[in-house]
């Protein structure tokens, strides 16, 4: 008992002291949800296989999900996770019920003998309940249960944030993803699911129901398993890329089906073909690709991308820069596809470091307005996101307790992106960068230190204090001069890094001055003027010239 106690007060001492953060209070559920303690590192989960039906009129779910894992060490006892809104009828384990309890969503299950290190062994949940339903999906999330206009069912989930374990069990934390899954799912006759990777088969029950079996080949994230149930027209078509031929699956509502052909036919291709540019093959060849319409606007379940943009340009018909720039393509396409390189197949191990899913995502929106439209097009609208940045607390968040950090990691987070690349000052570098990112992280977990680690050896430049400055504080660093009469400017970074030193341009009549400003003042000859690029790096500037003496 001390033993663990000691263990979650840890975990709330080193959550309320992060770096730049608000000081917080975190309850047990929140480190029962977010820890990588010992009952969970115990074991590594090599396979599901969630079957389940979708009571659709009452909203309810019943199925199983079987557990295969492997033991990483000797252990008796583990944890798994589900909401308690959903009800655990029994565990078996080789014919056995296994005894469990329930702490708050976390659910602790006893074995009868010693699991010994090295053993590959599974055991099935049984369960139903009523999950959780979406106020306002993808952001509130849960279960979505909507007509299409013939006023036939349209379901579905979006369980970012919220949990997958809202709705089925499973290890509920993004460090140790499934290697494969099989997703089976009963729904009535007139109607068909669509889930991650192919479908394997359909098989008439003879009770007026069809089971839907998806086999997922490689390894996913909880929150990207997804169903849609609909009466769903399908077509399909290829794409000849890196790796060969992707198969391209589209699932749209029977009332959208001419006006989803002419308007996936425009977008997808050009999408995958910039994306694979940048960021290497697509990462899940064998499952294929899919855009599936649901009923809430968007979300990345890998090779399956929830699709409701409803076939026009922009986001929700909006640009998010301002520039007009963000109306010339569809948001959902591209940076919901974005997410299947960063996200789906870069997967952070902690939601702490969220901002490896949607910095590089939301930048990636700007490498292809960039393919389409040119580099100076691409610089416009990330300038243009700047509009959304509400510096507000830190981008990373406390770890270990299940919490994000600030929405500014993806406007942000983008624009500290092309920061970094201005530095680099070598796109061929950079772009090697960027696909070399997904060959060494592609298809694993990873965190913010092994992440910038890779770009400081692979660009090489320090910058572990620029990512420091605007991921672990919500303030960004300050360009602090002062021009004198003798054409000396003096001029230093004001910022919560301990000797920040990022390098800066600065426009001289038509020269470029590459500055190493430092936290202590440096000075510079200048011909005509001092005026900081804030075009290519994002930073406050501030003229002090006035208070000279």
């Amino acid at each position: 008992m001390k033993k663990k106690l000691f263990y979650f007060l840890l975990q709330a001492f080193i959550s309320t002291t992060f770096s730049g953060f608000p000081q917080t209070t975190f309850s047990r559920a929140d480190s029962l949800r977010g820890n990588s303690g010992p009952l969970r590192t115990c074991y590594d989960i090599r396979y599901y296989h969630l079957d389940i039906q979708v009571d659709i009129a009452k909203k309810w779910i019943s199925g199983t999900n079987l557990f295969r894992f492997t033991a990483k060490k000797k252990f008796d006892r583990l944890q798994l996770d589900l909401f308690k809104n959903m009800t655990i009828q029994k565990i078996v384990y080789k014919g056995v019920e296994l005894p469990f309890v329930r702490d708050f969503n976390a659910v602790f299950v006893q074995f009868p003998v010693k699991i010994k290190k090295g053993s590959t062994e599974e055991f099935t949940i049984f369960y139903n309940g009523y999950p959780n339903l979406a106020k306002n999906a993808p952001w509130d999330g849960g279960f979505v249960f909507s007509t299409d206009q013939a006023r036939k069912p349209w379901v579905g989930v979006s369980c970012q944030g919220l949990g997958a374990s809202s709705w089925w069990p499973n290890k509920d934390q993004q460090a140790d993803e499934v290697d494969s899954m099989l997703i089976s799912v009963t729904v009535p006759y007139n109607l068909m699911n669509v889930s991650n990777g192919r479908l394997r088969s359909s098989i008439d029950l003879g009770n007026g129901f069809t089971k839907y079996d998806w086999f997922v080949s490689y390894p996913i994230n909880n929150y990207d398993v997804t169903i849609n149930i609909g009466d769903y027209s399908h077509f399909s078509d290829t794409f000849d890329g890196e790796a060969g031929r992707l198969d391209l699956e589209y699932y749209v509502l029977q009332e959208n089906l001419i006006k989803a052909k002419e308007h996936f036919s425009k977008n997808v291709k050009p999408m995958l073909q910039s994306l694979e540019h940048w960021f290497g093959p697509y990462p899940f060849y064998r499952d294929g690709y899919k855009l599936v319409e649901t009923p809430y606007l968007g979300m990345e379940h890998q090779s399956a991308i929830a699709y409701g943009n409803k076939y026009q340009n922009g986001y929700a018909g909006r640009d998010l820069s301002g520039t007009g720039l963000g109306l010339t393509w569809d948001y959902i396409i591209v940076h919901e596809s974005g997410h299947e390189w960063f996200g789906n197949s870069i997967t952070s191990k902690d939601i702490a470091d969220m901002w490896i899913h949607e910095s590089f995502t939301m930048y990636s929106e700007a490498l292809f307005i960039e393919s389409q439209q040119g580099k100076d097009a691409g610089a416009k609208y990330i300038v243009g996101l700047r509009r959304n940045i509400r510096n507000d607390r830190p981008i990373i968040g406390p770890y270990n307790v299940n919490q994000e950090g600030s929405g500014d990691m993806y406007f942000k987070g983008a624009n500290l992106l092309q920061t970094i690349r201005t530095l680099t000052g070598d796109d061929h570098k950079w772009l090697n960068m960027l696909r070399g990112i997904n060959q060494k992280f592609g298809l694993k977990t990873t965190t913010t230190p092994e992440v910038v680690q890779y770009i400081n050896k692979t660009l090489g430049i320090r910058l572990t204090k620029v990512f420091d400055q605007y991921l672990r504080f919500k303030d960004i660093p300050t360009l602090v001069f002062k021009k004198m009469n003798n054409g000396v400017v003096y001029y230093r970074w004001q910022a919560d890094v301990n000797r920040f030193n990022m390098p800066m341009h600065v426009t001289d009549g038509d020269r470029v001055l590459v500055l190493k400003p430092h936290s202590r003042w440096k000075k510079v000859k200048v011909k005509e003027d001092f005026i900081p690029d804030t075009t290519h790096f994002y930073i406050h500037v501030k003229d002090e010239s006035t208070h000279q003496e």
